[in-house]
C-alpha cells in the first residue's frame, strides 16, 4: 500500500471505533436514565429504535448528496455530528425542561454521524491503493468489535472507580475521539472510488443487475445472523448461568464481540492465503451449528459456548460481503455502498425481531426464536453459491 494512504486507513479504523461508541455507550445507561430522570424504560428503549432508524434513513439519503459534497466533507460532518451528539448527552437533559427531549436530540445528532460513517468508511478504505483489499476490509471491520469491547470494559471500569453518577464526564471523554478523528480527516489523503472520467452506477442501473440483489440478500442475512444472537447473549448468560448482569454482559455479548473481532483480524492478517468464498461458506455452516447448539442442547454452559462460537462464525460475513460486492461491481460507487449498508442495517434490525416474535409465539421460549433464525446463515450460504456461479458466468459485471 502507498504509505501516504496508511494514515487514511488508520483514520478509518478510528472511524469504526467512533461508530461502536455511538451504538453501544448509551444502552449501558438505560437504568441510570430511568433512575435519574424518571423516564420509563418503554420510552428509553425508543432511543435505540430512533438511533438505528435514523441511521437507516441516512444510509438511503446519502446516495443523493455524498458524491456532490465529496467524501472528505461528508466524513468531517459525520464526526462533527457524532461528537456533538455524545457531548450534548451530558448537557441537554439538564438544560431542557424535558430530559427525554434532551436525550432524544443528542441521540438523533450522533445517529446522523453513525449513519454517515456506515456509508463512508468502507468505500474510503476500498478506494485506497492496496494489494489485499479483502484483508484490509476485514481488519477494518474488526475495529468496530474492538471499539464495542473497549466501550463496555472502559465504561464498566470508570463506573466502578468514579461511580455511575459521573457518566456525563465519560460521555464528554468519548466525544473527544470523534473530535480528534475529525481533524485527521481534514489532513489525510483521499483516493477516488471511481476512476477519473468514469461515473458510478446509479440505483436504477444497480437494480437491473441480478448479482446486486444476491449481494443485498447476503448483506441482510449477514446483519441478521450477527445480531439475532448478539442481542440476546446477555439474557442467555444471566438466565442460563444465574450470574449478575455485569458478569452476564462480560460472558455474553463481550465474548461474542471479542471472537467476532478475532475472526476479522485473523482474515485481515492471513487472508491472502485463504479463499474468501470458502471461508465465508465455512463460517455460515459454523454459524448454523452454533444456532443449533444454542437452541437444541439443554446444557446452559454449552448454550453460552454456542453464543461465543456464533461471534467467531459471523465475523467475516459483513466485511466479506462488502468485499465481494466491490470486486464484482467495481463501478458501483456510493450507491452500492450506501445500499449495502442499508441492507445490513435492516438485517441487524430484522434478525433480533424475528427471534423475539417467534419466541413470543412459543411462550417466550428464546431457544425457539434462535432456532428459527438459522434461516439467515442458510440463506447467506445460498447467496455465496449463487454469487460465485454468476461471477464465473460473467453476469452483471458493472
Amino acid at each position: 500500500m502507498n504509505n501516504q494512504y496508511q494514515k487514511t486507513i488508520y483514520a478509518c479504523f478510528i472511524g469504526y471505533i467512533v461508530q461502536a461508541i455511538v451504538n453501544n455507550f448509551v444502552p449501558l445507561l438505560f437504568l441510570t436514565f430511568q433512575d435519574t430522570y424518571g423516564i420509563p424504560l418503554s420510552r428509553i428503549t425508543m432511543l435505540v429504535t430512533i438511533n438505528f432508524g435514523l441511521q437507516l434513513l441516512v444510509d438511503l439519503l446519502s446516495v443523493g448528496f455524498v458524491d456532490r459534497i465529496g467524501y472528505r466533507t461528508s466524513m468531517v460532518l459525520a464526526h462533527i455530528f457524532a461528537a456533538a451528539g455524545l457531548a450534548l448527552l451530558a448537557v441537554l437533559p439538564g438544560l431542557l425542561g424535558n430530559p427525554f427531549a434532551g436525550l432524544l436530540v443528542a441521540v438523533m445528532l450522533y445517529a446522523i454521524g453513525g449513519g454517515l460513517l456506515e456509508v463512508l468508511v468502507s468505500p474510503v478504505v476500498e478506494a485506497c491503493p492496496s494489494e489485499h483489499k479483502e484483508q484490509t476490509m476485514s481488519l477494518l471491520h474488526s475495529f468496530y468489535c474492538w471499539g464495542h469491547v473497549g466501550v463496555v470494559l472502559i465504561s464498566t471500569v470508570f463506573f466502578r472507580i468514579f461511580g455511575i453518577a459521573n457518566w456525563r464526564i465519560l460521555a464528554l471523554v468519548w466525544a473527544l475521539i470523534p473530535l480528534f478523528n475529525m481533524f485527521l480527516f481534514t489532513k489525510v489523503p483521499m483516493a477516488s472510488l471511481i476512476e477519473e472520467g468514469e461515473k458510478g452506477l446509479s440505483m436504477k442501473e444497480l437494480a437491473g443487475m441480478k448479482i446486486f440483489w444476491v449481494f443485498l440478500l447476503m448483506m441482510t442475512c449477514a446483519g441478521a445472523s450477527e445480531q439475532a444472537v448478539s442481542q440476546w447473549a446477555s439474557t442467555f448468560a444471566e438466565k442460563g448461568l444465574g450470574v449478575s448482569k455485569t458478569a452476564g454482559d462480560l460472558a455474553g455479548p463481550l465474548a461474542f464481540a471479542v471472537l467476532m473481532g478475532t475472526a476479522r483480524a485473523f482474515y485481515g492478517k492471513y487472508g491472502e492465503k485463504i479463499d474468501l468464498d470458502k471461508f465465508m461458506a465455512g463460517s455460515s455452516l459454523l454459524c448454523m451449528i452454533s444456532y443449533l447448539c444454542i437452541s437444541l442442547v439443554p446444557s446452559p454452559v454449552l448454550g453460552l459456548v454456542g453464543c461465543a462460537v456464533c461471534g467467531l462464525s459471523v465475523g467475516i460475513m459483513w466485511p466479506g460481503t462488502f468485499s465481494k460486492a466491490a470486486a464484482s461491481l467495481p463501478k458501483g460507487g456510493t450507491a452500492l455502498f450506501a445500499l449495502m449498508a442499508l441492507a445490513g442495517d435492516l438485517g441487524c434490525s430484522g434478525g433480533p425481531t424475528v427471534v423475539g416474535m417467534v419466541s413470543s409465539l412459543f411462550g417466550e421460549d428464546l431457544k425457539k426464536g434462535i432456532l428459527a433464525a438459522v434461516v439467515f446463515p442458510a440463506l447467506l450460504l445460498l447467496g455465496i453459491v449463487l454469487s460465485k456461479k454468476m461471477w464465473k458466468a460473467g453476469e452483471d459485471r458493472g
